[in-house]
């Protein structure tokens, strides 16, 4: 058995069929976790979930902000952007399979034995596991309740920027969801910042990659997480960053959890069938 982590895949079947191939991928025996983002600006996504939902018993898949796109988009709570590549998905006989399929993914998983933690984006400085993981479900169950289509139409937003145990509300759960799904930098007090997008160094001052935040409170975690294409494929202690940037025509990368010694694996981003620009 191997459990192999993957970064953002975002509709991009092809190299994620040719990495599995690579990996000598066995669904009865291997696992998956995949940082999310696994739809949109790519070509193909209806097939890149339609293969995980067939595989769901070996794939662990936390939500990433495009996956939550998608969900908005399709119960019509906001509007495509012009480089949003959906149309695959909605227009699917199977589409509302694949949605609930998506829907009923976690933000965070955490498997104590392993010793990882699996995150789109990254977590807040100012919680610990036990935090996170709290914070995360009650995300998690309003999206799989009854208002998740309410939810919907509110999440978006980029505020508040900062944690405060009084949020309630749609406060809250955006707080979450910008903390857990869409952070790159933040303040040295641990504030979000959304306009920037580069590597580290390009930054404005006074801000830090999220996980160089001082006395962040999770440091104590093997974190893996993708959505900063910029950051790429990086590794530092506690830290594994695996969106190499597939759909810029760069690599899909993967490594395996359960060997930590063992080097990357990637491929590239050839033969994709549409432009993500």
């Amino acid at each position: 058995m191997a459990i192999y982590a993957i970064g953002d895949i975002q509709g991009c079947f092809d190299p994620l069929r040719r990495l599995l191939d690579l990996l000598r991928f066995d669904p009865s025996a291997d696992v998956l976790w995949l940082v999310g983002d696994l739809v949109n600006r790519g070509p193909q996504s209806a097939e890149v979930l339609r293969l995980l939902r067939d595989l769901d018993a070996c794939v662990v898949a936390v939500l990433g902000n495009h996956d939550l796109t998608l969900l908005a988009v399709a119960a019509g709570q906001i509007k495509p952007k012009r480089k949003d590549t959906f149309q695959s998905v909605l227009k699917a006989p199977d589409c509302d399979e694949l949605l609930d399929w998506l829907r009923n993914r976690p933000l965070l998983h955490h498997d104590a034995q392993l010793g990882f933690t699996l995150v789109h984006a990254g977590l807040p400085s100012q919680w610990n596991l036990e935090q996170a993981q709290y914070h995360a479900a009650e995300v998690e169950a309003t999206l799989r309740g009854p208002e998740h289509v309410e939810f919907l139409a509110r999440m978006f937003g980029s505020e508040p920027r900062y944690w405060r145990e009084d949020l309630v509300g749609y406060d809250r759960l955006r707080f979450t969801i910008n903390a857990l799904t869409r952070m790159r930098f933040c303040t040295a007090e641990g504030s979000l910042s959304f306009s920037e997008k580069g590597p580290p160094g390009t930054q404005r001052s006074g801000l830090l990659p999220w996980f160089e935040v001082p006395n962040r409170r999770n440091a104590d975690l093997n974190l893996v997480f993708g959505h900063w294409a910029a950051l790429g494929y990086y590794r530092a202690p506690g830290i594994y960053a695996l969106d190499s940037g597939c759909v810029w025509g760069n690599r899909l990368t993967a490594i395996a959890l359960d060997q930590p010694g063992v080097p990357a694996w990637s491929v590239s981003a050839l033969n994709l069938s549409s432009s993500p620009t």
